[in-house]
């Protein structure tokens, strides 16, 4: 199947996904959006009430702030895929459950097969903890880690930055690093690339004397 078509039967999958009790409560699943070949995928935790109205990932307040944030760094929302862990609304915007996150692991797995993004940024610590379960999001914020083959930076959530001031200048301050950090990828890619295969080895045989 092709990357395109593939996130259309995930999106398609995901609107009528029973695998966990999220679905009581939702109006809208919330797939993601943005351009399959986009260099740069963005996952943040779970649809909020905006979302959930509308289908679309962070509509709501931290999606304007995500939106300012893109633009500092001479980004537009067009050129990134943005989706979450969880693909429906947790009632009241609590966290999302341990079994909510197993059941929507798949859906982000193939979604991120179908993009093969240089970069994946975390927003807020249970998406960073899809890829780094042990870290500590004030310990690993703004850095990049190498994880299954892919160039993984943790962030704070936006929504973290609106609610407590004291974190918009880290938040502002991790976000200046991605332009930098993008073309390490494109590099390394490229190296990766560039390297000539490695001759194979004949099997040798194991003398018995």
């Amino acid at each position: 199947m092709q990357p395109e078509e593939e996130l259309k039967q995930i999106a398609k999958e995901v609107s009528v996904c029973t695998r966990c009790a999220l679905h009581h409560s939702r109006k809208l699943a919330v797939p993601g959006e943005g351009p399959v070949n986009a260099q740069v995928m963005f996952i943040g935790e779970g649809p909020g009430f905006h979302e959930n109205e509308q289908g679309r990932p962070f509509v709501g307040a931290a999606g304007k702030f995500l939106d300012e944030l893109l633009a500092s760094v001479n980004m537009k929302r067009s050129d990134v895929f943005i989706g979450n862990v969880v693909k429906c609304r947790p009632p009241g915007n609590r966290d999302p459950l341990p079994e909510e996150l197993e059941a929507c692991r798949e859906y982000l797995e193939r979604q991120i097969q179908a993009i093969n993004p240089k970069v994946i940024v975390t927003l807020g610590r249970y998406s960073m903890a899809h890829f780094l379960p042990n870290a500590k999001i004030s310990s690993v914020h703004g850095q990049a880690f190498k994880v299954r083959g892919r160039l993984v930076v943790a962030m704070y959530h936006p929504a973290a930055a609106l609610h407590q001031q004291s974190l918009r200048s880290t938040v502002e301050q991790d976000f200046a690093r991605l332009p930098e950090l993008i073309q390490q990828a494109s590099q390394a890619m490229q190296l990766e690339e560039e390297k000539p295969a490695e001759p194979r080895k004949e099997p040798k045989q194991l003398s018995l004397f």
